[in-house]
């Protein structure tokens, strides 16, 4: 979904009021929140208030009364003023705290539902920006914000109306200058809501550089890439502490503007009533409360043009984090429910394209795979092997065409009984920063016995280097398994596979990049998960598949060559020529079609 760069006052509303909406839930503690500020809000004008009886009472009439109740009633006022700020802010808080939980949950909530091409189209530190500095904008939008509207606002009404029952002439001036404040606040409005929309990108920007940084530090420490990276990062560091230095001055020029504006009125009014005082019958006392409820109209002026950034700021934010809230989630329109799929797997003509302009990935691929049996991809890269893969378990869905299990449409089915169906094992293993035993049965919902961790374990060749851990399967591993090796980390993937037990097995090149040991014995871990499975091969070294029944030679989304190992061999074709390209024999090998 596109968003315009900055929001029309209208959009702004209704974002706000869609955030707004997530308080609903929470409307008692609000209610009390609002009732503490309206009561704060109240104590403002008594203070301009206590003025007229505690100078005509103590210092012209000089009344006993008066002056033992002055105290009394000043610390009462304070006393009021305190518990009502304090079940404000607190209650407010509270209910702005849940709200960006209930955010940041039901973001997570989409990320999980969200399509593969949503994660191939944004940006990692984007998606973490939202999460960590755009949410917060929100909390300050729903707390701070909606506290200095209601308070202040009610605080300025408040005194407006006891200036107008003191003196309803002179108190009208303050409606003069109302269309040069609004104009000013307006001005200041959008270059809030464009300054905000750019420094919450660039946030994202930097947190992706940060990101990429740590991701990959060994390759730029190996390649001496520091200076670059510094250099990357004093850019991006330096765009959004400029786009930060617009916000401020923004902000440092509207808050004066509009202070002046009302200083101005406040000086008229002032010399205005100087001049009535001394013509008119009006007390010290009251011109006093006057004079003073002028003065306090200044503090809450000034925080409530100053609220205007945080508002924006939140709007901008909440703008953002509905952006991913309304991401279109995977299509999960199947109503068949597979219970354990024998594995045949049928593709019918399928094409598909990530990209429009950059044409079709696999153009009209036809094959099928009998129930047990194993099939291997090979092609270089680009050919379409990995994409033939994601389309089973409908990471993406192909433009035309179908892929059947066990004569089913895959769309016919529910995304949950179609990936029950299937097990993956590629070469770039995902796993958790938790225990051995929580990655191996990641994703079962009840406890797995320790017995059927160890029997898996050892099917997968790791209950050796397990055991040997100081904490054995209660061993935690690191971000992204980093304490282990290589090897140990695809024997974990194997184990994994292994107890999910899907009838249908993909291997995404699972054995590359390992020494000869770890790949002895991932190798016989995998010809043990591959018993009795239907099993989807990704093939570069060709070595690995040489007992596959069938290989399937694609070239540029096209099947070129079909057939087993030695078959392929004998017909001195393309996998012929990338064999021996593999293994050296380069004076036989021809150039690829």
């Amino acid at each position: 979904m596109s968003r315009p760069d900055v929001l029309a006052s209208g959009a702004a509303r209704r974002i706000y009021l869609r955030l707004l909406s997530y308080a609903r839930p929470y409307w008692r503690m609000f209610a009390l929140s609002i009732l503490g500020m309206l009561v704060y809000a109240a104590t403002e004008p008594l203070f301009a208030a206590m003025m007229q009886p505690l100078l005509d009472g103590t210092f012209v009439t000089r009344d006993a009364e008066q002056v033992r109740l002055m105290p009394l009633i000043l610390l009462g006022i304070f006393l009021v003023r305190g518990f009502s700020g304090f079940v404000n802010n607190y209650c407010l808080k509270w209910v702005g705290r849940r709200v960006v939980a209930d955010l940041r949950q039901a973001m997570f909530d989409q990320l999980l539902r969200a399509p593969a091409r949503y994660f191939d189209q944004q940006g990692s530190g984007q998606i973490l920006a939202k999460f960590t500095y755009n949410v917060e904008n929100v909390a300050n939008a729903a707390t701070s914000a909606i506290t200095t509207l209601v308070r202040d606002g009610f605080t300025v009404l408040g005194l407006v109306a006891y200036m107008l029952y003191i003196n309803a002439a002179l108190s009208a001036l303050f409606l003069v200058v109302g269309p040069a404040m609004a104009a000013a606040i307006k001005a200041a409005t959008r270059r809030f809501r464009r300054h905000s929309k750019r420094i919450q990108e660039q946030m994202g920007e930097l947190t992706h550089v940060t990101q990429e940084v740590i991701d990959g530090h060994r390759i730029v420490k190996a390649f001496g890439g520091q200076d670059y990276e510094r250099a990357h990062f004093s850019q991006v560091n330096e765009r959004t502490r400029a786009l930060q230095m617009k916000m401020v001055a923004t902000e440092s020029i509207s808050v004066p503007l509009v202070q002046l504006i009302s200083a101005l009125a406040i000086a008229l009014v002032l010399y205005l009533s100087t001049l009535q005082g001394l013509k008119a019958n009006i007390s010290v006392g009251e011109f006093m409360s006057f004079i003073v409820a002028m003065g306090l109209l200044l503090p809450p002026v000034k925080r409530l043009t100053a609220v205007n950034s945080h508002l924006q700021r939140g709007i901008i934010a909440a703008d953002s984090l509905f952006e991913l809230m309304d991401t279109e989630p995977e299509a999960d329109r199947g109503e068949r429910v597979l219970d354990r799929a024998q594995g045949q797997i049928e593709y019918r003509n399928v094409t598909h394209a990530y990209d429009a302009q950059k044409g079709p990935v696999l153009h009209e691929l036809s094959f099928r795979i009998e129930p047990g049996e194993t099939l291997a991809l090979v092609g270089r890269s680009g050919s379409g092997k990995t994409t033939v893969a994601s389309l089973l378990p409908r990471f993406y869905d192909p433009q035309s065409g179908e892929i059947r299990i066990d004569g089913i449409p895959i769309r016919e089915l529910t995304l949950k009984s179609l990936r029950a169906q299937i097990s993956l094992v590629s070469q770039d293993v995902v796993l958790f920063n938790d225990s051995i035993a929580r990655n191996i049965a990641y994703g079962h919902p009840e406890p797995v016995p320790r017995a059927e961790l160890e029997r898996v374990a050892e099917a997968a060749h790791a209950l050796a280097f397990i055991q040997a851990l100081p904490q054995g399967f209660d061993t935690l591993i690191g971000d992204r398994g980093v304490l282990l090796s290589g090897g140990q980390r695809q024997r974990l993937a194997i184990a994994r596979a292994m107890l999910k037990d899907a009838p249908i097995l993909i291997l995404d090149e699972a054995t590359s990049s390992l020494d000869t040991e770890s790949e002895r014995h991932i190798q016989a871990a995998l010809e043990t998960l591959m018993q009795g499975r239907t099993t989807l091969v990704i093939a570069h070294r060709l070595s690995t598949i040489e007992k596959a029944d069938r290989i399937l030679v694609l070239h540029q989304g096209r099947i070129l060559e079909s057939g087993c190992h030695n078959d392929l061999l004998e017909r001195n074709g393309y996998y012929a020529r990338l064999y021996r390209l593999q293994f050296g024999n380069l004076a036989d090998a021809a150039p690829a079609p």
